[in-house]
């Protein structure tokens, strides 16, 4: 596959308008934003930043790469890795949803699996340089983000898009510097963010489902 075509086929993949659910997801910022914790573009920011860097984007990151490096083990990892019921029940509703509309288009049947490792292992027929398919699932992951908090706090369309321009060189660092990593390379320090994901569980009113 030419290398535009798959770099088009690629961004279809992660759009808004595939139907893995994403928007139904917020990763734990509606509980942020309840909370205080996230309350107007500077700090969607901050917070996204710590996803991207220190949690679940960089977790994500290595999970792909290993994927796209053909890894048996990727997706039994992913499922162990995940903080909390509500994590995982996140990446793997959005990551069967993946393997089952991709697999539909493609006339191959794929396995449901966490929603990196679905769309790493997918990617794999693609010929992308890595970094740059793995960015552009990390950019992705972050739009959705933005997308969630424009629902939930005074983020206006102009801040929000800033915000997610600003973040694209942390979205290629990331990508840059998991290229190469294995499943024990896993770690993750954000644990605002995934203690926010657990209290979500018990909120009285929700909007998303994590």
């Amino acid at each position: 596959m030419p290398m535009d075509e798959a770099v088009l086929t690629l961004q279809t993949w992660l759009s808004p308008g595939y139907p893995v659910g994403a928007f139904a997801y917020s990763h734990g910022l509606e509980r942020a934003v309840a909370e205080g914790r996230v309350r107007d573009a500077a700090t969607l920011e901050d917070w996204l930043r710590d996803v991207l860097d220190h949690g679940a984007g960089r977790s994500d990151a290595v999970l792909f790469h290993a994927a796209l490096a053909g890894d048996p083990e990727a997706d039994a990892t992913a499922r162990a890795f995940a903080g909390s019921a509500p994590r995982l029940r996140e990446t793997l509703d959005q990551g069967a949803a993946f393997a089952r509309v991709t697999g539909a288009v493609a006339g191959a049947p794929a396995p449901p699996e966490a929603y990196p490792v679905a769309v790493g292992r997918a990617a794999r027929s693609l010929d992308i340089p890595a970094p740059l398919a793995c960015a552009m699932y990390l950019q992705a992951f972050a739009a959705n983000l933005v997308s969630a908090a424009q629902r939930l706090a005074p983020v206006g369309q102009t801040a929000a898009m800033s915000v997610l321009s600003r973040l694209a060189p942390l979205c290629h660092a990331v990508a840059r510097d998991t290229q190469g990593t294995d499943l024990d390379d896993l770690a993750g320090s954000a644990f605002l963010s995934d203690i926010c994901a657990m209290r979500h569980e018990t909120s009285p009113a929700k909007v998303f489902r994590t």
